[in-house]
């Protein structure tokens, strides 16, 4: 299998990183991957950019995105002041699912938090994404808490 290669996101990937999360049932309905694409896109990457708490990451194969997840480091006052990582916007590309890449992308992320510092970590997936449940729960991960959202 060739090798996956991480790296942080450039702007310039960003028609490719909105496609990965239109790729699949429940992405479809909520992205937008009409060209020109919104320029709320553009203004989201800059501000994750900026923000020395936030890193987007694409996955690399053979000199292509097939990847894509972000972390965010929250500091906390509860838990002594721990840090917590959050796993968000994980996707593989359709073509690529089911030979192990998931599995290589959430090592790399908690790697990645636990050089930060991080104590905790933490993603969500939608309940309608039984499949991920069970992929995260196998590596680990606990359904410890109810999560409530509320779209404003």
């Amino acid at each position: 299998m060739p090798t996956v290669s991480a790296r942080p996101a450039l702007i310039d990937d960003l028609p490719t990183i909105v496609g990965l999360l239109a790729d699949d049932v429940l992405g479809q309905g909520r992205e937008n991957i009409s060209p020109p694409l919104h320029s709320d896109y553009f203004d989201a990457f800059e501000a994750i950019d900026d923000d020395p708490n936030q890193v987007f990451v694409v996955f690399e194969s053979e000199g292509v995105i097939i990847g894509c997840l972000q972390l965010s480091f929250i500091p906390e006052l509860s838990q002594q002041g721990a840090w917590r990582g959050q796993i968000e916007s994980v996707r593989i590309s359709s073509e690529r699912r089911g030979a192990g890449l998931g599995q290589e992308m959430i090592s790399w992320a908690i790697d990645t938090c636990r050089e930060r510092g991080c104590q905790i970590i933490q993603l969500t997936s939608d309940k309608a994404r039984k499949d991920a449940a069970e992929f995260y729960r196998a590596l680990g991960f606990v359904a410890s808490h109810e999560g409530f959202k509320q779209t404003i």
